[in-house]
């Protein structure tokens, strides 16, 4: 398929995206002098705004490639799950699948930016997984979506604030199969050997370093190739997709990998990138593309908006661009 007719078939699908919501603040400002207390930057601020993050980011970059987004998490009952309640009606997404519990939080990022620099970044969250309670309960709220809205394929999306329990996984992972429904996974570190017989594993360098506990120089394919056959013997997933950084893309399916460089960019932020090649990846296994096409999309696509500010999604013209210039639409 050319890339427009991929693009264009990205618009036919859904997915429903299960894990950990968050809204990324910013202050934008500028500074101009040092404060007298203490030997840190005073930062003006000029500006405020407030953006979808985490899970809610994959379901935006879902979103922006024509895709229909059903996001399943867990927030508190507090004036900033209000906030983000309106920004998720204000950016169309539904919020039925967002569960209110008084007894979480709900995780706000604040990074506060002078010019393109960050200064710093401020975190309010509880990361503690729900309680086995809670867990049923949130459980049964996510198969019921899983049923109404029959998926062509699901994300768990894991920052490690606690949405993605064991149970949860395990049972999603059973119901979504159970209906011929492939699942993708963002792991993090706490969860990361319970997504078992996931149909696509994406975690980064860093991550699969942390989750098998071995030396992984960046660069070593070699290695590279021992630790994602480690991995796959732990996890029995179909597809690998690690995420390199400056080194590119590796994926391995059934005997088969790529290896992708990474595409000389401009870079201003990595903030959200992972988010944006999950999504990528998610929509190219509902389509059953081959893997150098996956890899080639998700690789594409997780370069070009780290030459943005902040946690943006993909711009789906700019994609497009790209794609053809690199004749994506056919796989190596």
């Amino acid at each position: 398929m050319r890339p427009k007719e991929i693009l264009d078939r990205f618009a036919g699908l859904t997915a429903l995206v299960v894990g950990d919501v968050m809204l990324d603040a910013y202050l934008w400002g500028r500074v101009e002098r040092i404060s007298p207390e203490a030997p840190v930057p005073v930062v003006q601020v000029t500006r405020r705004s407030a953006r979808l993050g985490g899970a809610a980011n994959v379901a935006l970059n879902l979103r922006a490639l024509g895709a229909n987004a059903v996001v399943a998490s867990a927030t508190g009952n507090d004036p900033q799950a209000n906030d983000l309640h309106r920004i998720f009606s204000d950016e169309g997404l539904a919020t039925a699948g967002l569960l209110r519990m008084d007894s979480r939080t709900t995780t706000v990022k604040t990074r506060v930016i002078s010019g393109s620099q960050h200064v710093v970044r401020v975190d309010e969250e509880m990361d503690a997984d729900l309680p086995p309670a809670l867990e049923e309960q949130f459980l049964h709220h996510a198969i019921a979506l899983l049923r109404s809205t029959s998926p062509h394929v699901v994300v768990f999306e894991d920052y490690d604030k606690g949405v993605l329990t064991p149970g949860v996984i395990a049972g999603l992972t059973a119901e979504a199969h159970r209906m011929g429904i492939p699942v993708a996974v963002d792991p993090k570190r706490r969860h990361f050997f319970d997504y078992r017989e996931a149909d696509l594993f994406k975690p980064n360098l860093k991550e699969l370093r942390d989750g098998l506990k071995v030396d992984l120089p960046a660069g070593n394919l070699d290695l590279l190739r021992g630790a994602v056959r480690m991995l796959e013997a732990r996890l029995a997933n179909s597809t690998s997709l690690i995420t390199l950084s400056e080194h590119g893309i590796y994926a391995h399916r059934h005997g088969e990998e790529a290896v992708l460089p990474a595409h000389h960019r401009t870079i201003a932020d990595v903030s959200g990138a992972g988010d944006t090649v999950i999504a990528v990846a998610a929509l190219c296994l509902a389509l059953g593309l081959p893997l150098p096409q996956l890899a080639a999309w998700a690789n594409l696509a997780g370069g070009l908006v780290c030459e943005h500010v902040g946690v943006v999604p993909v711009n789906p013209k700019a994609l497009l661009a790209e794609a053809e210039r690199l004749h994506l639409g056919q796989a190596r």
